[in-house]
């Protein structure tokens, strides 16, 4: 089990998303919501284009955790808001969500991580945290 202390920062993890991730998502998860695969669809609700599952936002992320505790039974708790959708361009390199954490806390065998989310310039992620047991 590695030691966390407060200020660590986790690896960064980057996350590769493609149309073709998308509907392979939807297929997953049976959300077929048109806005995960037409661009019409997608703007006649105002989105700029498809966008990625909220989601597969936030269980992307979950690697960067899950990956640091070596062990996904250590995570206690994992919350995330959705400030920005993930705009996925019709291309075949897609786009790339970046994922980096921060431990904020450790105390009782607990670890808690502050973690964010950029799609680009943007946040994506707002007010993301996780809790690990440590001990």
């Amino acid at each position: 089990m590695p030691e966390f202390t407060v200020g660590q920062e986790l690896p960064e993890l980057r996350v590769p998303v493609t149309r073709s991730t998308v509907v392979r998502y939807s297929g997953a998860s049976t959300d077929f919501n048109e806005i995960h695969f037409s661009d019409r669809h997608a703007q006649a609700i105002g989105l700029p284009g498809v966008v990625a599952h909220g989601m597969w936002t936030m269980g992307a992320g979950l690697k960067l955790v899950t990956d640091a505790v070596g062990d996904p039974a250590r995570v206690l708790s994992y919350f995330v808001r959705f400030t920005r959708p993930v705009l996925v361009p019709d291309t075949d390199e897609g786009t790339e969500v970046v994922y980096t954490a921060k431990v904020t806390e450790v105390a009782d065998g607990v670890a808690k991580l502050s973690v964010t989310a950029t799609c680009g310039d943007e946040a994506v992620l707002g007010a993301a945290r996780a809790e690990v047991r440590v001990d």
